[in-house]
């Protein structure tokens, strides 16, 4: 499974027909709604906002008053085929007058998405925690070394708190820097 990194936009023209595909990272249901109502609000006067997302097992598409089946599912056929996860694409039309009939709905959406996601750099989602450790400082040269490679964040106050991303796999290296730590973190499901 693939993410990507950030957030693009690409518009194409077919027809005198404008396609304009924005593509996001994200991380639930809640940011799929308000993206649309923001974008609703930048782009007005477009006749269609059509999107597909994916979140886990959770796909959705609209076509937005297009033909049934014509934008969509297009739009989600390309997320899938590039094995991609927590996206959302929306593509905003904006017709031109030159009706493209339903087999040309399907090639402008999917070439719309497929255009966009050239723009965006992808990142392989791996399993993994996020994790919460309270340490001492006598203990942070030993956890230093063993986290070296992971995504790391820390505060420091009476003890040093670590935030680390850590993949599944690894898990087993922070019970060997300490056994009772098992006890002591607080573990997110991250992907």
């Amino acid at each position: 499974m693939y993410t990507i990194s950030e957030n693009t936009e690409k518009e194409i023209e077919i027809k005198k027909s404008r396609f304009i595909s924005r593509i996001y990272r994200i991380y639930n249901l809640e940011e799929v709604d308000k993206i649309l109502q923001e974008l609703k609000k930048e782009y007005k006067d477009a006749t269609h906002y059509c999107y597909a997302y994916i979140i886990d097992e959770n796909k959705k598409s609209s076509d937005d008053n297009e033909p049934s089946g014509t934008a969509g599912i297009p739009i989600l056929q390309v997320l899938e085929k590039n094995n991609l996860n927590y996206v959302l694409c929306v593509v905003i039309r904006y017709f031109g007058g030159i009706k493209l009939g339903a087999g040309g709905l399907v090639r402008a959406y999917t070439k719309s998405v497929t255009e966009g996601l050239k723009m965006c750099q992808k990142y392989e989602l791996i399993p993994g925690y996020k994790i919460e450790i309270n340490i001492s400082y006598d203990e942070q040269k030993k956890l230093d070394y063993i986290v070296k490679e992971y995504k790391v964040d820390k505060k420091f106050d009476n003890n040093i708190t670590y935030h680390i991303l850590i993949p599944k796999k690894d898990f087993n290296i922070l019970t060997e820097f300490n056994p009772k730590i098992i006890k002591e973190i607080q573990i997110e499901k991250e992907n």
